[in-house]
């Protein structure tokens, strides 16, 4: 808990992957950007260790993919940090310009007047868990078969049947009706001669 005389100075910090861009909102009322510091470690502590005490910092970014290292980072410097909600980040009418110095600054300058919204922030052995069930997630599902590994394709389908059917051909219906035709013709022939040589009787 820092004592009500100490003039606190707030650190703005916008996090990516490989970079962070550092703002503070000085004690009286001055805003301005510290530059950009790659996202490691010692980088970190090189910046702390050039802003002063520990007790005079406060320090703030948003959530987002990067996770909660670099708050985990400044605990262990003894700095106050707090993951904010970026949705809930207060936006100016018609400010459409965003670059990583402005979004610094501009954090630096909400969090100084309290205008920030904290989220929790999980401990650093349950956020590693978590990471571990992600992993364990996404390669379960990269595992699952898919509608691919099940296709068959049409022509090897067609070549495995063990009994294919074929459709009946024109010729093949039109054939058989010629036949059935043609042998009518013949029993009327032979009934006709048989009535004639009086070989039929009724």
């Amino acid at each position: 808990m820092c004592r009500p005389w100490v003039r606190l100075r707030f650190l703005g910090l916008d996090v990516h992957g490989e970079t962070i861009a550092v703002a503070v909102a000085e004690p009286d009322g001055e805003v301005r950007s510290l530059g950009t510091i790659p996202n490691r470690a010692e980088s970190i502590r090189k910046l702390i260790n050039k802003l002063g005490s520990a007790a005079k910092l406060r320090a703030c970014y948003e959530a987002g993919p990067t996770g909660y290292v670099v708050y985990w980072q400044l605990a262990e410097l003894d700095i106050q940090c707090e993951v904010v909600a970026p949705t809930l980040v207060p936006v100016k009418a018609g400010d459409r310009v965003k670059t990583d110095r402005r979004d610094a600054e501009k954090l630096a300058r909400c969090y100084r007047s309290g205008d920030l919204t904290a989220v929790w922030v999980p401990d650093e052995g349950s956020d590693a868990l978590c990471d571990r069930l992600d992993r364990t997630r996404d390669n379960s599902q990269r595992q699952l078969p898919t509608d691919h590994d099940y296709a068959v394709p049409t022509r090897k389908y067609q070549t495995d049947q063990s009994s294919p059917k074929t459709a009946p051909t024109a010729r093949s219906v039109f054939g058989k009706r010629s036949a059935n035709h043609r042998n009518k013709l013949t029993d009327l022939a032979q009934l006709t001669r048989s009535l004639i040589s009086g070989q039929c009787t009724y």
